[in-house]
């Protein structure tokens, strides 16, 4: 895992033993071990580490009004309930929510206003919800609806 995997070295000396993996792949889920001896003292601890992955096809950037599917895995061993997409542009009770029974996401056109924050929420069956939020951007022009634009003359125009 080298050169991803490293070890905080100044928090060693405090007692913080904590592995950083940067950038996680989805490889990387599984039971890790940590032992620390100290004289005839040996400790270890176990951690999981789950690893959610989120998909874009066509990938990230995408141009606007190609067919868009966006699909959400994690590494958790229950089966799936529920995929739920939320989308930040919209939030409160007007929020752009989609829920599924399969991972995946679908916008026949995108705009401009699909950009931005998009976070998938995943449910399983022992009642563990899991997310990742991730941004999508999109190529496209995001200018008047109108084709006429009206300047003062000696003034900018965009």
């Amino acid at each position: 895992m080298k050169p991803r995997v490293s070890l905080q070295d100044p928090a060693l000396r405090h007692g913080n033993f904590s592995l950083r993996i940067v950038p996680v792949r989805s490889e990387d889920a599984g039971l890790y071990e940590a032992q620390v001896k100290y004289k005839t003292e040996v400790h270890s601890c176990h951690v999981e580490l789950g690893v959610i992955t989120v998909s874009l096809s066509p990938p990230n950037p995408l141009i606007e009004s190609e067919l868009l599917l966006m699909s959400c895995n994690s590494s958790h061993r229950a089966s799936l309930v529920e995929t739920c997409w939320f989308h930040s542009k919209h939030p409160g009770p007007t929020s752009r929510t989609f829920c599924s029974l399969s991972g995946t996401l679908s916008i026949l056109h995108p705009a401009m206003s699909d950009a931005g924050s998009w976070r998938c929420q995943l449910r399983y069956s022992d009642e563990e919800i899991i997310s990742a939020t991730f941004e999508l951007q999109i190529l496209g022009f995001d200018g008047p609806t109108s084709p006429v634009v009206y300047a003062a003359a000696g003034s900018a125009a965009d």
